[in-house]
């Protein structure tokens, strides 16, 4: 089978294309954004951020690797998966929408990149020349694999979006061969990416032997294949095989990587055990691991998930990275069960992750994304380079820059992710303005067109613009809160809907509306008691938004500290008005007692009125400090 007849037999320029499960991905070509919360985000990143990137990978000198001698080599041992990351991110910007200039600088990057290669297959700048370590002699921190991953997932966007003859797809195509050669009865990578990669390449291409090595890799995992560090083998998810773990631990990125790559082995070998395995992992974290803006892993030292309920917010790592991860892992699973749930955790990770790290103008980025900024950061320069996680404020670059590019490619294909099909009908899973165009089996042609401005307002418009004169389904997401949704059709029905999902199934005439309202009313949120770092506090959100408290909104000579929360929450454009009471902190001389610290001793104790913004903004107006859980004010006075 050649890689055009199988291309036709898959979905195109989508990230992931399962040849089954529950849904199935719609296309770059399917969903087109438009103006609003999420275009308006995809369009800085193409025309700010990846001239961005590409700038700091000369600067560095990472993309020079490929030509420099091996002593002139700079960066870390994974800097090459950056161009890589990059490559994939202008390859499904060009699929979404030509541009020679853009088609040029991704030609000049993908012929370095070639000219690198070895006639065996061999591609990395770190490993394997005169006066470097051996070829694959540091499996637990060399990162050959990895970068492969990367490169490999790139040339599937290229191929996806329509070629598959192109260059860096047959540079992959050689560097998986010899990845199925030398890895074929022994050996995993210490950063788990390669197996979605091969997965996906499998697809692209029909070989079988690609999606064999991805499902030997996962096999392997677990089994004390790796040395033993001082982190222990979880770090690598090497301590437990993957079809007996419980829960997803170790280093966040990792885990979220190796689980992907997991889902997408079991959903094409037909392996239900496997799946359930990471089903079981999947809802363990979710519900005991991870925190209120979806971000997961509160361990600095590995950049790792702490145990349950360790969740303290000011020393979430939350790292931009492992969010990208979290969402490939649960778009995985909601192609594989339709369970709404999944579709819900990545609109959290969307909004309150993806979408804070990045400035708006595209040049900075956070690394980590704390929930309780304790002192005011420093700005760093314009043409500063940072340590990973040193910056409180975003940087526009870091010593280990894997962040902006994943960001990079997450936005580029974004729209991959806001819809999906079944033989009966199309889900819409996350809500934006766009435009959506599916051809149904039975050659039945589908398109509507959604009209919103979410999450500002809760109303979701679908217009039908073409339908057959047959029934089909049209499935609407009911986020968890959303109690009281009510969903309007064009005859004046009005049906209130229950979180989970609303399917309408009839024969659809164009023109006709379809109203879904969602209620976007400020809530106060409290945390599992368990998670004692942030008992007795609260968060305020609205819709799918987690909002903060910055010490640029506070009257003089007020403190974030000195905040309690109170049930008095009014909406505002832009902003959350909480009434808060203020309480007196004075500085004692040990700061410990007998009983509960009093409010202070006044009849009538100080209040200020102070607007909470989505946390996705935070640290937009200059240096701050923050907190999203905030103490709440007890009946009794007390906290």
């Amino acid at each position: 089978m050649t890689i055009d007849e199988t291309l036709s037999m898959t979905a195109t320029g989508t990230p992931a294309a399962p040849r089954s499960g529950r849904l199935r991905p719609l296309s770059l070509r399917e969903v087109t954004l438009r103006d609003g919360f999420w275009q308006r985000r995809q369009q800085v990143n193409r025309n700010t951020s990846l001239a961005h990137i590409e700038h700091w990978i000369e600067r560095t000198g990472w993309l020079a690797n490929f030509t420099v001698a091996p002593e002139s080599r700079r960066g870390r041992e994974f800097s090459d998966s950056e161009i890589y990351k990059l490559l994939e991110a202008m390859a499904w910007e060009l699929g979404r929408e030509p541009d020679p200039g853009l088609r040029a600088r991704y030609d000049r990057i993908v012929a370095v990149v070639a000219a690198a290669q070895l006639p065996d297959g061999y591609l990395n700048t770190r490993f394997g020349r005169a006066g470097q370590p051996p070829r694959w002699s540091d499996l637990e921190w060399g990162h050959e694999l990895y970068c492969l991953g990367h490169l490999i997932q790139a040339a599937v966007a290229r191929a996806r979006t329509g070629h598959p003859d192109d260059l860096l797809v047959l540079v992959a195509r050689r560097a998986a061969d010899l990845v199925c050669e030398v890895f074929a009865d022994a050996g995993v990578c210490g950063h788990a990416e390669i197996e979605p990669a091969l997965v996906e390449l499998y697809r692209v291409t029909g070989e079988r032997r690609y999606l064999e090595q991805a499902r030997l890799f996962v096999e392997r995992r677990g089994n004390q294949v790796l040395d033993d560090i001082e982190f222990g083998r979880s770090y690598f998810q090497d301590d437990v095989p993957v079809r007996d773990a419980e829960v997803l631990r170790g280093h966040a990125v990792r885990a979220v990587y190796l689980a992907a790559g997991t889902v997408d082995v079991a959903v094409e070998t037909g392996d239900d055990e496997l799946l359930a395995a990471v089903v079981r992992q999947w809802r363990a974290a979710v519900s005991r691991r991870t925190y209120l803006t979806g971000g997961i892993g509160s361990r600095h030292q590995d950049e790792a998930f702490g145990d349950d309920f360790v969740l303290p917010p000011d020393r979430a790592y939350s790292e931009t990275c492992a969010a990208v991860g979290s969402v490939m892992l649960a778009w995985r699973l909601l192609l594989a069960e339709g369970d709404p749930r999944y579709a819900d955790l990545i609109e959290r990770i969307l909004f309150n992750v993806i979408a804070t790290s990045p400035s708006d103008d595209g040049t900075r980025f956070f690394y980590t994304n704390t929930l309780h900024q304790r002192v005011l950061g420093t700005e760093p320069g314009a043409d500063t380079q940072v340590p990973r996680a040193a910056s409180t404020l975003r940087a526009p670059w870091f010593e280990v820059s894997c962040c902006p590019t994943n960001l990079a490619r997450t936005f580029a294909a974004l729209t991959a992710y806001i819809a999906t099909t079944d033989d009966d009908g199309v889900q819409l899973h996350q809500y934006t303005a766009a435009d959506v165009g599916v051809t149904l089996p039975g050659d039945r042609r589908v398109a509507f067109r959604v009209d919103t401005d979410y999450p500002a307002t809760g109303r979701i418009t679908v217009r039908i613009t073409e339908s057959p004169g047959t029934p089909w389904t049209l499935t609407l997401r009911i986020p968890p809160w959303a109690t009281g949704a009510t969903l309007m059709t064009s005859d004046g029905g009005v049906t209130e809907v229950a979180p989970g999902s609303a399917r309408l199934r009839r024969v659809f005439t164009p023109g006709e509306l379809v109203i879904l309202d969602l209620p976007l009313h400020p809530r106060l949120t409290v945390a599992d008691p368990r998670v004692d770092a942030v008992r007795g506090c609260a968060a305020v959100e609205r819709g799918p938004i987690v909002y903060c408290a910055e010490s640029v909104d506070l009257p003089a000579g007020v403190a974030l500290d000195a905040l309690r929360l109170t049930p008095s929450l009014t909406d505002t454009p832009g902003a959350v008005l909480a009434t808060c009471e203020v309480t007196a902190l004075p500085d004692e001389n040990w700061p410990y007692s007998g009983t509960p610290s009093p409010l202070p001793a006044r009849r009538s104790p100080a209040t200020a009125v102070i607007p909470l913004r989505p946390y996705h903004s935070w640290a937009g107006r200059g240096p701050s400090t923050m907190r999203v859980w905030i103490p709440i004010k007890t009946l009794s006075g007390t906290t």
